[in-house]
């Protein structure tokens, strides 16, 4: 199983609690997480109540048909970053890259040989 991260992957759910979620379908104009990841695939995901502010963001795995999706590691969450017992309700499931997994931008400094001045990028 590989780590995939992949661009226009959004489906919706209607699970509730904390277990696995089970997909309903793709949300028009995107992939399904089947087509974007690929069965027995890990990936990053975002689940996000349409209207309630129940979310989480962690990191998953597919099964092997692509019709469900373990919940291994939360990240982030409405549930003060644990699993969120996700209401009755439709949720969509996209792929993400969350802030925590971002690597943070670096400080290069340098120095212009003619002016002799120091420039912070």
């Amino acid at each position: 199983m590989a780590l995939i991260i992949n661009d226009r992957v959004k489906e919706t759910t209607t699970t509730t609690g904390t277990g696995a979620i089970t997909f309903a379908g793709a949300v028009d104009g995107f992939e399904t997480f089947g087509a974007g990841i690929g069965n027995s695939n890990e990936t990053f995901y975002c689940i996000a109540h349409r209207s309630l502010s129940e979310f989480e963001v962690g990191r998953g795995t597919l099964n092997g048909s692509s019709s469900t999706l373990t919940r291994n590691t939360i990240l982030s969450s409405s549930n003060s970053d644990s699993a969120v017992n996700f209401s009755a309700g439709t949720k969509e499931v996209f792929c993400t890259l969350p802030a925590k997994e971002t690597p943070s931008p670096v400080t290069v400094s340098y120095t212009h040989l003619t002016l002799q001045t120091i420039y912070s990028v």
